[in-house]
């Protein structure tokens, strides 16, 4: 059964790093663009945890920096730490609250945005910091939020994650 989840959520990451490398990257609205993989990515992560989130995230990043010629690595750095990071968000809080998802959407888009312009200013690429933190990164959280609802919907549909399930990973509870 975890062979079938890995495999289900390789093919959903590959559609989604695909569909948005070749529509998605092209489609503004508002200034902004909506990041279908990092959504899908927060979706898989929340209900899969942090593993295949960690996991996943460098797989769709590689396949984003091979597909657009970028730098090789600095996608898959911040999709596997933001993979890993909502996958933990998602084991230790109750990852079936309504707001889990929108939370995660929110924080990460936010966080993908100031650790791509720190990688770049590290690697001496051009970082127009002004354009993206100011110009274009309300209208991308907003666009998120939006694509959050029917992909959320279309990654528990597909990955079955029903509570309960003995695959399906456990909150965490602290001791103290």
């Amino acid at each position: 059964m975890i062979a079938l989840d890995a495999v289900k959520v390789a093919a959903i990451v590959f559609f989604a790093s695909i569909a948005q490398v070749s529509i998605f990257s092209s489609v503004i609205v508002l200034g902004g663009t909506p990041d279908l993989l990092l959504v899908t990515l927060v979706c898989v992560a929340l209900l899969r945890g942090s593993i295949y989130g960690a996991t996943a995230g460098f797989a769709a990043g590689l396949v984003v920096d091979i597909a657009t010629l970028e730098t090789l690595g600095v996608t898959s750095l911040l999709l596997t730490l933001a993979g890993y990071w909502i996958g933990r968000y998602g084991e230790t809080t109750g990852r079936d609250r309504a707001h889990a998802p929108f939370l995660s959407i929110a924080v990460v888009t936010v966080l993908f945005a100031a650790g791509a312009l720190g990688l770049d200013f590290l690697l001496g690429e051009s970082a127009p910091a002004r354009r993206v933190l100011l110009e274009t990164l309300f209208q991308g959280i907003g666009l998120n939020l939006i694509v959050t609802v029917p992909v959320y919907t279309l990654c528990r549909w597909a990955l079955g994650s029903e509570p309960g399930r003995a695959d399906h990973p456990r909150e965490v509870r602290l001791l103290g």
